[in-house]
Parts: C-alpha cells; structure tokens; sequence
C-alpha cells in the first residue's frame, strides 16, 4: 500500500498563493512562510503509517511540487512519484483521481491535497480493514453539517448509499473529509466508475465516482474519526483555521 495525494488543483479563492501554488503547497505553518504546507502534513502522516511510497497527481503549477520533490523525498522518508493530470484547470477531480488508476492498483491511502489532518485517521482507516472492505472512507460523525460539506448516508450492513453535496444536512451520516482507502482490488471497478463520471460531465468530483460505484452495487464503506480537529481549504478563512490546526500536530 502507498499514499496518493491529489494536488493538481488550482484553489483560485486562495490567491495571492495560488498565483505561483498548486493548493498542496500554500503555507499552513503559523507564520505563513511555507515551512509546512498540506502536502508536508499529509506525506509526515504517510510517512508515520509506515509508507514508503506515495504518489502526487499534479496539474496546476505542477513546477512546484517538482521543485521541493528531492527536498520531500528526504525530510519524509517517502519516494514520490508524480502522476501528471493534463486537464487539471479545466475538469473537476472525478478525472484526476482517474488519471492514477495504475497507483490504485496497488492499493492507496489517498489524501486530498487541501485537507488538514491528524494521522489518526490514517491509523483510523487502516485499523478498519480485515472484514473484507475494499473502500473505506473517513467519515465525520461529529461536526455540524451545512450545505457545502460532502455528506454521506451511510447504512452499517449496506456501506455508503448517497454522496454528495446536494442534501439535506439532516438526513447525513456525516461528512466525508477527503481522505480513503483503497484496496487493490476495487482499482479497476472504481477506475471504471470514474471514467463513467467525467465522460458524463467532466466537472463531477471524484465523490461522483464512488456514488456510480455504489449505484453498480459496489459497497464502500466508512469509519469514524471520532472528535478530530481537521478542515478542507477552500478560502482564506479555511487558511487561518488550518494554521491553527496544524501547529497541534
């Protein structure tokens, strides 16, 4: 098993960063100076799982993370390969995570690259297996839902039966927080899913891609992270909240 970061968006709401930054890459360290980024935090998390290997699917800006390849490599301990995704400024994710299909193959802890976490999720994921899942996702039971989060029904003998946005916050198991694992096995049938996703609109999300999944009669299943400080950056006020964040860890 490797990790999988998807680190090819552009984060347009985070500029002055983003002029010159793929999202992975803005500096969540409380001084804002780049020392720590989400992609440093996500490849420490790899790296104390005990992954060896991770996978960076690059896009916008990708010259960035090319740059500080060598440097990531040595402080984390992790050999980084890049998966370049050619379309990454003008379709949604649905197709970035497709264009690493070979890497799924051999089996991923994939991280969204705007996510700040504890590695207790990983551990949280990982310590899930064994019962014959092939994808699990972290799941936020406890935070307060509203409109914009990615919110998930899910049945404890069925798995995820809806993803998506687009519903009632009430109705929601709770929040899916960007970060799955996946088994070998389920590479190719969620490689296939995702294909179907962005043929059908190329700006669908990868979340999409596991709904058609579920649809086919795939079951994907989740596990709760418990009481866990993390956030998704998408603006500059997600920014200062993970700066907060990122000193605990």
């Amino acid at each position: 098993m490797i990790g999988l970061v998807l680190a090819a968006g552009a984060g347009r709401r985070l500029r002055p960063y983003t002029d010159t930054l793929p999202k992975a890459l803005v500096p969540v360290d409380p001084a804002g100076e780049g020392t720590t980024t989400v992609l440093d935090l996500t490849l420490g998390n790899f790296a104390e799982v005990g992954l060896k290997d991770a996978a960076i699917v690059v896009g916008y800006r990708a010259e960035a993370v090319i740059e500080r390849q060598a440097a990531l490599e040595k402080k984390y301990g992790v050999t980084l390969h890049l998966v370049h995704n050619d379309k990454a400024e003008e379709w949604n994710n649905a197709y970035s995570l497709w264009c690493a299909r070979d890497v799924m193959a051999e089996g991923v802890i994939l991280a969204n690259g705007d996510t700040v976490h504890p590695v207790s999720v990983e551990h949280s994921l990982l310590a899930a297996r064994g019962n014959g899942q092939q994808i699990i996702l972290a799941l936020d039971k406890v935070k307060t839902l509203a409109e914009e989060e990615m919110k998930v029904i899910a049945d404890p003998a069925k798995g995820v039966r809806r993803i998506t946005k687009l519903m009632d916050p009430a109705e929601a198991s709770g929040e899916y927080i960007g970060v799955t694992l996946i088994e070998p096995g389920a590479a190719a049938p969620l490689a296939d899913a995702l294909k179907a996703t962005y043929e059908r609109d190329p700006q669908l999300y990868y979340e999409d891609g596991y709904q058609e999944l579920v649809d086919r009669g795939f079951q994907v299943d989740t596990a709760a992270i418990g009481h866990v400080d993390w956030v998704e950056i998408d603006n500059h006020d997600d920014l200062n909240r993970a700066r907060e964040i990122a000193c605990q860890y």
